[in-house]
């Protein structure tokens, strides 16, 4: 019989997420109840957001539990199946975890279990039509609700989720600014993402380049850094501007609080709005979504990278890449090939 390897969560994290949060380990494949689905997983997604699941503490899901395996999206392959609604050998999107098989509920579970679209790839649900691309997609109509001729400011700009809200924007007839690390990515999002200008935060001066990048101010800054960057924008918005946050990387790793931005008061003289928000509220209109960024993808309209590891034994030390800045685009990691 087949054994299930997996990676399952050791110890919570103190400074800097890495291997040493995880231990191997191997299992019998389980064995599926009524209504349940056997699925192999193929590919696994790595979310600036899993750093926030090991933390011992209320959020908008549970923790992950010591010594259970690693939450995260996956593309998968039912193995066996006691529902009416999926077969064996079809490819699922679904949060199967650091493991090689998993029993999932349809229409239970914080993404459900989903059929993959005809002609969509494993990679491609992963990321433009996953997590990332909805994220982008509603948090920036839904709350940063743009205009044409509007100044649309992105942190964390080469990511999958900030390339994303850049090219969305263009095509809503903004100028886009993006900040990004390093000459490669920057270069990337002016010449084939389409951004109007880029800051380099590992070589320019963030708040000094905000304010030459954008003359007439921001109307929406689309966070994903928080932390400095977010205070250097907000000496910088537009009267009405919106800030939509989508998260803070910058500060995930922190061994000790994070002091928050001193400049509130601007969003008070500007009339300024700061919303957050969390994508599985937005998953009953993922449809919305997922026909939109296929048409935008098929027109060329947005393009975007995929940054492929491979190996199971690597996803410990993969995840680490979305902390310290080499990953490029959406960080995905290969298991296996579809059967």
């Amino acid at each position: 019989m087949s054994i299930n390897r997996q990676w399952l969560l050791a110890a919570r994290p103190d400074g800097m997420i890495g291997p040493q949060n995880f231990t191997y380990a191997e299992s019998e494949i389980p064995d599926i109840g009524d209504e349940e689905v056997l699925v192999k997983n193929l590919m696994v997604s790595f979310d600036p957001t899993q750093r926030n699941w090991m933390v011992d503490r209320p959020g908008y899901l549970p923790p992950v539990e010591i010594g259970a395996p690693m939450r995260a999206g996956s593309v998968s392959q039912v193995v066996q199946s006691n529902h009416p609604d999926f077969a064996a050998g079809e490819l699922v999107q679904t949060t199967g975890c650091w493991q090689d098989y998993a029993i999932v509920t349809p229409g239970k579970g914080p993404m459900g279990v989903n059929k993959l679209p005809p002609g969509v790839s494993p990679e491609m649900m992963l990321s433009i039509l996953g997590i990332t691309g909805m994220t982008a997609y509603f948090g920036l109509m839904d709350i940063g609700m743009p205009q044409e001729g509007e100044t649309v400011l992105v942190s964390g700009a080469a990511g999958a989720t900030g390339s994303v809200v850049g090219q969305i924007a263009k095509l809503k007839g903004c100028r886009v600014v993006g900040i990004a690390g390093g000459e490669e990515k920057c270069r990337w999002l002016t010449e084939k993402a389409g951004f109007d200008a880029v800051i380099d935060y590992k070589s320019e001066d963030v708040a000094a380049q905000i304010v030459h990048h954008c003359p007439d101010k921001w109307d929406i800054f689309f966070d994903n850094v928080g932390g400095p960057t977010l205070e250097a924008a907000l000496n910088h918005i537009n009267l009405y501007g919106r800030v939509v946050l989508c998260g803070s990387i910058s500060t995930y790793n922190a061994t000790q609080p994070e002091p928050g931005p001193s400049n509130l008061m601007s969003l008070v003289t500007n009339r300024g709005r700061m919303q957050g928000f969390i994508i599985l509220d937005y998953l009953p209109r993922a449809m919305e979504a997922i026909e939109q960024l296929m048409g935008w993808v098929a027109s060329g309209d947005i393009v975007y990278e995929v940054d492929m590891a491979e190996g199971f034994d690597n996803i410990p030390a993969t995840i680490q890449r979305l902390y310290t800045g080499q990953n490029f685009g959406k960080q995905l990691l290969k298991i296996a090939d579809p059967e």
